[in-house]
């Protein structure tokens, strides 16, 4: 059972059980990730997937969303996936105020992947992770990854178990990236961020999200010497100084250096900071518009613990300030709280940029050039797609499920098509011949229809016949007599009715 302190559990195991380390040697089989770690069937997950943890949802931590609000935000944002291009360079204001507002989650990881340009790079790359993940990798990463494999997250439901598919799929997409870039290796902030996407989405798209992060939104925060990210926390203290003097004037007083408190914060963007319903609202606007966001938390937290007088009455020293800078009050950081005070920050990425110019060459005045030069960073989803402007079959969706339908039976269809012709073709031959209805007002000469079927009877013979009771004396319309021998054949009624009825047809028509 869970070690009791005082009568009471702790707070993160209190609804957690836990077995012995055979135990969990003898189960590494078991379907469920959290059951082999140790984690029973009646622990209680919350939406996120966390089991417990400083970061599981609450109802004060967060805020939650009519249903129909999130039906109709995501018809919004499957019109926007579906047309990419051209809500990112004609209306990306309003692709920005939808990602502030909160990406719905059931697209959320669809929509990092569009906004970092993972997308694009996967599509411009295919079988590149393939190939990487078929290596075998440096043994030097290899082990320091997998010593840290169950560092994170270790109270997600994806994470919880030791060799589960969690950890195997974070295992991969590290690994492929000290492959992808053998220069810079891995560092051990590079896991929570693809434990993040790996959360939202598979293997492959979160390698390629790390990529972008990487390389496009933090570059340089990964590479040996970590110059990059000493570089934005002088950056983050020069904005401290316009945002909240007397926040910075402590900071300065007590000699306290930004990289001491803000390499965590930065380096993971915040997630192994916040309560995970604001990681995922700063995330979204990260991925949106770049780094300024990541400093404008960093400054909203500095403001918040140390912009007043009374806070500063209970840190009166570097110590006592450090230790209120790791225990930020949960009411700050707040979802709805934290995001109203994010959209209020007045840093914009040009005065980023315009700090970045002044301390670098401050940098290079006191410490000499960078050993390592890192490509521009990009502030935001637009920029990086103009950067690398896609090709239209870059931007298509690829369906979640995929079901393959039986190819169509078309040799059947020809041959049905052509019994069909050959039917058509017999109906045709075999149709009865017209049957040439005699004369009925013959005369008692004219001879009588033959039992076969008698020779069609040559144009305008009706007419000679009718013709006929009226010019009796005219030779020209006089018949020869039959031969003796073949006496005239009787009519039976229904012939008769059927010539009474031909003949007042062709006398009207006479």
């Amino acid at each position: 059972m869970a070690r009791v302190e005082n009568g009471r559990q702790p707070a993160d195991t209190r609804s957690i059980l836990t077995v012995s380390s055979s135990q969990l040697d003898d189960e590494s089989s078991l379907g469920s990730d959290s059951e082999i770690n140790g984690f029973t069937i009646d622990r209680q997950t919350d939406k996120y997937g966390f089991i417990g943890g400083a970061q599981q949802h609450t109802e004060a931590s967060a805020q939650d969303l009519p249903p129909q609000v999130l039906r109709q935000r995501e018809v919004k944002w499957l019109d926007m996936l579906s047309h990419w291009d051209k809500w990112m360079i004609k209306r990306f204001n309003k692709v920005r105020l939808r990602c502030q507002k909160g990406i719905p989650p059931a697209l959320r990881g669809r929509a990092w992947l569009y906004l970092s340009g993972g997308k694009v790079k996967k599509e411009q790359n295919q079988g590149k992770f393939q190939e990487l993940d078929n290596q075998p990798g440096d043994p030097k990463w290899v082990d320091v990854i997998e010593k840290d494999l169950h560092r994170q997250f270790p109270f997600h439901e994806m994470f919880v178990s030791r060799g589960g598919h969690g950890q195997q799929d974070l295992f991969r997409v590290l690994k492929a990236y000290t492959l992808y870039r053998p220069e810079e290796g891995y560092c051990q902030a590079q896991a929570p961020i693809a434990a993040v996407l790996l959360m939202h989405m598979p293997a492959e798209d979160a390698f390629w999200g790390l990529v972008q992060i990487c390389e496009k939104y933090l570059p340089g925060y990964y590479s040996p010497g970590l110059e990059a990210i000493q570089l934005d926390g002088e950056i983050l203290y020069a904005l401290l100084r316009r945002v909240s003097p007397l926040a910075f004037r402590h900071l300065e007083k007590h000699k306290i250096d930004p990289i001491l408190y803000m390499t965590e914060w930065f380096m993971c963007a915040f997630s192994r900071t916040l309560p995970w319903a604001s990681v995922l609202r700063v995330w979204d606007m990260f991925l949106c518009d770049g780094v300024k966001i990541i400093f404008r938390v960093g400054l909203v937290l500095l403001k918040c613990m140390l912009g007043t007088r009374e806070k500063l009455k209970a840190c009166q020293g570097q110590y006592e300030t450090m230790e209120l800078l790791r225990a930020i009050e949960p009411r700050y950081m707040q979802e709805g709280f934290l995001v109203r005070e994010i959209l209020e920050v007045p840093v914009t990425a040009r005065d980023v940029e315009r700090e970045n110019h002044t301390q670098l060459t401050r940098w290079k005045k006191n410490h000499g050039e960078l050993h390592f030069k890192s490509p521009p960073r990009m502030h935001g989803a637009r920029v990086v797609l103009l950067a690398e402007p896609p090709r239209r079959q870059d931007l298509l969706q690829n369906p979640t499920i995929v079901l393959v339908a039986p190819p169509p039976p078309t040799p059947q269809l020809k041959k049905g098509k052509e019994e069909k012709r050959s039917v058509k073709k017999r109906s045709v031959k075999k149709a009865p011949p017209v049957v040439e209805i005699p004369n009925p007002y013959s005369l008692p000469n004219d001879p009588p229809p033959p039992p076969s079927d008698p020779p069609a009877p040559p144009p305008g013979g009706n007419e000679t016949a009718e013709a006929a009771p009226r010019t009796e004396t005219d030779p020209s319309h006089q018949r020869q007599a039959p031969p003796p021998d073949r006496p005239p054949a009787k009519e039976s009624p229904l012939q008769r009715s059927t010539q009474s009825l031909s003949s007042t047809e062709q006398d009207t028509y006479l």
